[in-house]
């Protein structure tokens, strides 16, 4: 596993093993990808008509593709002012401070329903964060989907990862980097 600077010192994004890109660009590719799309929303089909009562593929593609060109620009924006606190939040909704390492994510803006677009990472510290994925998010909890599933051991693999490495921080990530 490798980590490339998405904008240094702010964003970074993990490279797994074996893959061509890194965590923020294979998302992002996905989210913009009719075809892989489409796939998606015929596999989870069930769950969008339960949860947000769409039953048109097309017109779910069609948001998923706006909602994720927006967060991306919002998150790239965010990145080079420093300020990714404002859009990251734990991923635990009982975790109200800080921890060390902690699990993170970002959601979508739908103007339409409720976003279904998550960006997962770690939090190195104040505004340094480092992507581990996303997904798109059909259903109340992770544990419920394979997909969402995945995500959350995407996130424990990096965090384990990183904490076997002495990175507790983002200064303590600074270093690691530059060790390799």
């Amino acid at each position: 596993m490798t980590f490339d600077a998405i904008i240094p010192d702010s964003l970074w994004s993990v490279r797994y093993d074996g893959e061509n890109d890194n965590a923020f660009s294979t998302v992002f590719n996905r989210l913009s990808d009719p075809e892989w799309l489409r796939g998606f929303f015929l596999q989870n089909v069930k769950d969008l008509n339960e949860h947000f009562r769409i039953t048109n593929i097309d017109k779910a593609i069609y948001e998923t593709i706006d909602e994720a060109d927006i967060l991306q620009c919002l998150i790239l924006d965010l990145a080079i002012d420093s300020k990714l606190d404002h859009l990251f939040r734990p991923l635990e909704p009982s975790r109200t401070t800080d921890i060390s390492l902690g699990k993170e994510k970002a959601k979508g803006e739908s103007r339409r329903h409720a976003s279904w677009l998550r960006i997962y990472a770690i939090k190195a510290g104040e505004d340094v964060y480092i992507i581990t994925g996303g997904t798109i998010k059909l259903t109340a909890t992770m544990q419920e989907r394979e997909h969402t599933l995945k995500e959350l051991q995407k996130m424990e693999f990096v965090r384990n990862h990183l904490i076997a490495e002495g990175v507790i921080d983002a200064e303590g990530f600074t270093d690691y980097l530059q060790a390799q």
